[in-house]
């Protein structure tokens, strides 16, 4: 309800698509699913069916077609991506198909058959190739990707070659710690005064434990 407020900025006709497309997800939401026989659906909830894929198919042929000029343009420059962003976040691309996604998903784990009857989810499939080509130029995208490969905490030094900003990020363990971790199965071994687990490399070694 709060993006309500920036609705004035949006036009009269990109207001009345968003308001069509919520229509078409609150008719297809199920008030009830108690008791619902599967594959009994009614006339009208596959005719709602039937136009929630035409819509998408509609609005799937525009994305394709906007989303290839964009990142021909965004790859220019980071001010040209930012440019870019700033005008495909106030289209179509940036307004309708995030909330039609979410409804989709939500719809998909109310009543997952209606979903495959109606046929809508493969039409956004088509567009991941477009959105990655895009989201790749972003800024800060290697950072990104890296932040979310870096297990917690210690793995993200490997792969940003930095060092923990300070030793409050540092988990301590102590001797007796790692003591009572091998004896209860682990494989902790400490080298240059960190302890690193060799437990998966163990079982792939073929020099034996005792090497290790």
């Amino acid at each position: 309800m709060d993006q309500e407020l920036y609705s004035k900025e949006r036009s009269a006709s990109l207001d009345l698509l968003l308001r069509f497309q919520r229509l078409l997800v609150s008719k297809l939401y199920p008030a009830d699913s108690v008791g619902q026989v599967p594959n009994a659906y009614s006339p009208d909830l596959l005719g709602v069916g039937s136009l929630l894929k035409k819509y998408t198919a509609l609005l799937c042929t525009h994305i394709s077609d906007i989303l290839p000029v964009a990142t021909s343009i965004a790859c220019t420059s980071h001010r040209h991506f930012a440019e870019v962003s700033c005008v495909v976040d106030g289209d179509l691309t940036g307004i309708l198909l995030p909330e039609l996604v979410v409804s989709i998903v939500l719809l998909l784990s109310k009543n997952a058959g209606l979903m495959q009857e109606a046929g809508a989810i493969p039409l956004l499939a088509g567009l991941l190739e477009h959105l990655d080509r895009f989201n790749h130029l972003a800024p800060g995208k290697e950072r990104d990707d890296n932040e979310d490969l870096a297990w917690p905490g210690i793995m993200g030094s490997f792969f940003t070659g930095q060092s923990c900003r300070n030793n409050e990020e540092v988990t301590l363990i102590r001797k007796a710690d790692l003591e009572n971790h091998n004896k209860d199965g682990g494989f902790w071994t400490v080298i240059d005064g960190k302890v690193y687990d060799i437990k998966d490399f163990q079982t792939q070694s073929l020099t034996g434990s005792s090497i290790l």
